[in-house]
């Protein structure tokens, strides 16, 4: 068989993982999904959720020291570019997703479990933390994205002709403007361009979650940089909204470049959130 460029560049992100990283592929009503699992088989589980076009392989810097404490699932979305199936019931809305979210849990054999998610993931994360919250212990947002804000009309602007006509060019032409001078890992840029090429993506976006009806633990991690909203006031934002919640902005990152470009920083402040 003849991979794909696309195919081809998740198998060179996926040699970026511990050797000892499980493949598995989760059977759902809505097609299987592809779960990376690390770290020790008794390690309390945490379930990470990515950004759009990044696909579960985009956490390999974080998986190493993670996986030292946690046993960690990192998931390629339903609904995107990545080895999760898109079969049987339709996706149509976010409850699906988190309809979804629940079938997978269940087929891991996770009644309780941390969640992270990096932008949309960080969305849906939220969603189904509201949705399902007897089955999150802590949940953490990495520069999550319309929960607490929506997009500024500049990101979006930017982001119009990769939309519109995808390709890697446009993609990657996006991705060094939004994370100018943080130099994130070029295996994975590569297969974030050509993500957004890959046919039949159906990204799902509702109306924005409570995020203020949220009960248990939450971390919100900001990028200073991030140029899909102005870092500072969406976090005293947050701040408002979860008055209990730990709310953070990472010096020097962007929206995109993380979680690769600020992998010390960012594991640090998960390590001790979980912890």
């Amino acid at each position: 068989m003849v991979l794909s460029a696309f195919e081809l560049a998740y198998d060179e992100v996926r040699e970026r993982w511990p050797a000892s990283t499980e493949e598995r592929d989760v059977t759902t009503p809505y097609g299987r999904t592809r779960v990376h699992v690390y770290g020790p088989a008794d390690g309390h589980p945490l379930v990470l959720l990515p950004g759009g076009s990044s696909t579960g392989l985009v956490w390999f810097a974080n998986a190493p020291v993670l996986g030292t404490r946690y046993r960690v699932h990192a998931v390629d979305l339903l609904g995107d570019a990545g080895r999760t199936e898109r079969r049987g019931t339709p996706l149509r809305n976010t409850d699906d997703l988190t309809a979804w979210l629940d079938t997978l849990l269940d087929g891991l054999g996770l009644a309780r479990t941390h969640l992270c998610g990096h932008s949309y993931g960080a969305g849906l994360a939220v969603r189904y933390a509201l949705h399902a919250p007897q089955r999150i212990d802590r949940l953490a947002l990495v520069d999550p994205t319309q929960v607490f804000a929506g997009f500024r009309p500049g990101y979006l602007l930017r982001a119009l002709p990769s939309l519109v006509r995808p390709s890697e060019a446009r993609a990657r032409a996006f991705l060094a403007w939004e994370t100018a001078d943080t130099h994130p890992d070029e295996s994975w840029q590569r297969l974030y361009g050509l993500a957004t090429t890959v046919p039949g993506r159906k990204v799902v976006v509702g109306r924005r979650p409570r995020a203020a009806d949220l009960r248990m633990p939450v971390l919100t991690l900001f990028a200073e940089h991030s140029r899909a909203h102005n870092a500072v006031k969406v976090a005293e934002r947050a701040r408002r909204m979860l008055p209990r919640g730990e709310v953070v902005v990472l010096p020097g990152a962007t929206h995109h470049s993380l979680p690769l470009a600020a992998p010390g920083r960012l594991n640090d402040r998960l390590m001790e959130f979980l912890d």
